[in-house]
């Protein structure tokens, strides 16, 4: 039993009645009359919150929760009490949450079943452990409350974001990719795959007349081509200690992991084949690129598992083991974290004989942090020499991307919450350009 805020009140202020009674003899009787009346009352909402009360509560959510998106939990209560209840619902979330002043608060009448709803956020992938639901009740007096411990433990694990999957395959089944920023982009050239032939319209490529076709029409008529399909692309991620940096709470890593799975998903729906290759100081996992049905559940649990290690990645071995194990001209979008230009120096090497094999397209964090300190005013000397520091690293952001152009290698500056999106319109462009193989 916990006695509330609400008695400590009542009592105190029985505590003076009482003591005004020193001063005026009758209000000391009243104060006696009133504590009475309080310890009365205490008595009897405790014994109906002990003697009456049954109320059962159960805990209803995914197997699976996905990273960095809300998942929806739901606490499913019912009561057999003939009163109605005040209830303060505590779930016991996992420790990765960081949620510490949790509370739930509603009422529930006589045979009433009602069901409270939550969201959580993981940041992290792994197992999550909830542990028990702590329910407190009182009744309408509010001067007792009572711990009633309901449900069970359960063990939810932490896929990539496998939400923001489902969202893109109802876009894909409507075609309507742009809702989230993704362009449709014309293709400039003709050498794919003859599709069919169709009615010429504005914006259409003169070379793509069918001559044949217009003249049994007497209208103009162009060729349709389809983009060359079986193409290899590979979502290469680096996990070394420069990937574990934060921003809004996840890694730059389950960034990257969250982006590889809806790019995986984008290829295999254009009918190209995809594969995954991770790599710190040595090389780690190796998903052959394919489009078979069962190629999204390999790399969602290939992904579920890939940590950093917090330590130098090593280039040269994965540019040895990717000419090795990948035949096959692909495209291969690496992501990765150069902090300053010299970085990308002591790996150009070995970026550019992967690029002499394959195509490939490099994927560099932008830091928002970093971007909002340089727009932000200063008003001292001390002030003003940070700011130098953090224009000069966001310069050589861009020096890196301009390097990576004159050496023929394809460069993404990205910000973290936009690096899906960003990475699939890159795709489809380099697609509709050929550029890919």
């Amino acid at each position: 039993m916990f006695l509330k805020r609400r008695f400590y009140v009542a009592l105190i202020a029985v505590a003076f009645v009482m003591a005004a009674g020193m001063l005026y003899a009758p209000l000391f009787f009243v104060g006696q009359i009133l504590l009475l009346v309080l310890v009365a009352l205490t008595v009897m909402e405790a014994s109906l919150l002990y003697l009456s009360t049954r109320l059962v509560a159960s805990r209803r959510c995914a197997e699976r929760f996905s990273l960095g998106d809300d998942n929806p939990v739901e606490i499913a209560m019912a009561s057999m009490t003939p009163f109605k209840l005040r209830l303060e619902v505590i779930d016991e979330l996992p420790p990765q949450l960081q949620i510490r002043d949790f509370c739930l608060r509603d009422t529930i009448k006589r045979g009433e079943r009602k069901t409270l709803r939550y969201t959580v956020r993981p940041t992290q992938r792994g197992m999550y452990e909830f542990g028990n639901i702590l329910v407190f009740i009182t009744t309408f007096m509010g001067l007792v409350q009572r711990r009633i411990i309901c449900g069970v433990k359960d063990s939810v694990k932490v896929y990539p974001s496998f939400l923001r999957l489902r969202q893109f395959e109802l876009m894909a089944a409507t075609d309507n990719f742009s809702m989230v920023g993704i362009k449709r982009v014309r293709r400039v050239g003709n050498n794919t795959e003859f599709e069919q032939i169709k009615d010429y319209v504005k914006g259409d490529d003169y070379r793509t007349i069918n001559w044949k076709a217009t003249a049994r029409r007497s209208q103009l008529m162009v060729n349709v081509y389809d983009d060359e399909r079986s193409q290899q692309v590979f979502s290469v991620i680096d996990k070394g200690r420069l990937m574990q940096q934060s921003f809004l709470g996840m890694t730059l890593l389950d960034y990257a992991i969250n982006a590889s799975l809806v790019l995986s998903y984008v290829v295999v729906n254009k009918h190209d084949k995809a594969g995954l290759v991770t790599f710190a100081g040595q090389f780690d996992s190796y998903i052959p690129a394919d489009r078979q049905t069962t190629q999204m559940h390999l790399i969602q649990e290939s992904l579920y598992g890939q940590q950093t290690t917090f330590g130098e990645s090593d280039f040269s071995v994965l540019c040895h083991n990717v000419n090795k194990l990948v035949t096959k001209r692909s495209l291969l979008v690496l992501y990765t974290n150069f902090i300053d230009y010299g970085s990308l120096n002591r790996q150009m090497q070995y970026l550019m004989q992967l690029n002499r094999r394959h195509r490939l397209l490099v994927v560099v964090f932008e830091d928002e942090e970093l971007e909002d300190y340089i727009r932000s005013p200063h008003h001292d000397i001390e002030g003003l020499y940070q700011h130098v520091v953090a224009e000069k690293q966001a310069y050589e952001k861009r020096l890196i991307m301009n390097t990576l152009r004159q050496n023929g290698i394809y460069g993404l500056l990205t910000k973290p919450r936009k690096l899906t999106v960003d990475v699939i319109n890159k795709y489809l462009e380099m697609k509709s350009r050929s550029l890919i193989g």
